[in-house]
């Protein structure tokens, strides 16, 4: 038996296939009589009524700073999962590495939403958001900004790293975190500072440089200023790396002289010996929620205007460079 169609309906009723269609989907345009007498003779011919496809969302763009290549490792992490939990939501997802905000702007142009990861512009921003576009922020933004964005606990982890060294014994800390001008690296000193103020015993500086090959000039100058730390949270992996190597080049034994401990849980971590205690950024995680983010925005499950911060923690992750604080 061949499939009914609205060509066989209207052929049954006398009446064209516009009006059939009309009347089957309750639109105006037909009179109730019409529409009943289309309604009986569907049924009485077995009229099945295909569902309307489900249309594809779109594209959801991410725009990776190009010059941020300290993070060139969390962003392929934060991509990988961007682009996951996009198909997994029904959408195409592009990407593109720029800091030039008219090409921002013609990028976001095909986009259905825009996720932007690293220092850009404010410009850029407002720039994607003018065009209607929803935009999610892996980077920093203003307090109270009107943005949705999505981070890791930097503050938080920063506190935690300082109750671990405590529980160890350690009471002289030196949080190593080279240039100060990242965010992110101020954000970890100021959840460690926070735990360390509580302790009147406990002795803490910052070490600060242009360059991390100047790690050793620094430790000279805070040890002849009587300051002999037992243990370094360095705001980085690359920064940490660079402590053990000039540690273990003094002489120092790491854990038993001194605690190494890094931030992000990359690669080189686990390469190094010993291999490196460290805080893991969860950036798959990361980029699975500014997609989900965009994804609520562009549905309409999020208030438009609410703001949103998304707050992805990671683990602290213990190896072999840290340990009990040495026998004073």
């Amino acid at each position: 038996m061949s499939r009914v169609t609205l060509t066989t309906i209207a052929k049954a009723t006398g009446l064209s296939k516009f009006a059939v269609s009309r009347a089957l989907s309750g639109k105006s345009g037909v009179s109730e009589q019409t529409r009943r007498l289309v309604q009986d003779v569907a049924a009485e011919l077995g009229y099945e009524r295909q569902a309307a496809p489900v249309p594809v969302p779109g594209t959801l763009g991410v725009v990776f700073h190009d010059a941020d290549l300290i993070n060139s490792e969390l962003q392929l992490l934060v991509q990988t999962g961007f682009q996951t939990e996009a198909q997994k939501r029904g959408y195409q997802s592009r990407m593109i590495w720029t800091h030039l905000p008219e090409e921002i702007g013609a990028f976001a142009r095909h986009c259905a939403g825009v996720a932007m990861v690293g220092p850009h512009l404010r410009e850029s921003m407002y720039l994607v958001k003018e065009m209607g576009k929803p935009v999610a922020r892996n980077g920093w933004i203003e307090p109270l900004e009107g943005f949705d964005m999505v981070h890791g606990t930097d503050h938080e982890a920063g506190a935690a790293v300082a109750q671990y060294l405590l529980q160890l014994g350690h009471r002289r800390i030196a949080y190593v975190h080279g240039a100060p001008r990242y965010r992110g690296r101020r954000e970890r000193f100021y959840g460690l500072r926070e735990v360390l103020e509580q302790y009147p015993e406990v002795q803490f500086r910052q070490m600060t440089f242009d360059a991390e090959t100047m790690f050793l000039d620094r430790l000279r100058e805070i040890q002849a200023d009587g300051f002999m730390p037992t243990a370094f949270f360095c705001a980085h992996d690359g920064l940490a790396l660079t402590a053990l190597s000039e540690l273990m080049r003094l002489g120092y034994r790491i854990p038993q002289d001194a605690t190494v401990i890094g931030f992000g849980d990359f690669s080189a971590a686990t390469q190094i010996t010993p291999n490196l205690t460290t805080v893991k950024t969860q950036g798959h995680e990361i980029g699975a929620g500014l997609a989900r983010i965009l994804d609520d925005r562009i549905q309409g499950r999020i208030h438009p205007a609410v703001p949103l911060r998304i707050m992805v923690t990671g683990p602290l992750i213990e190896r072999q460079s840290s340990g009990p604080a040495p026998a004073a």
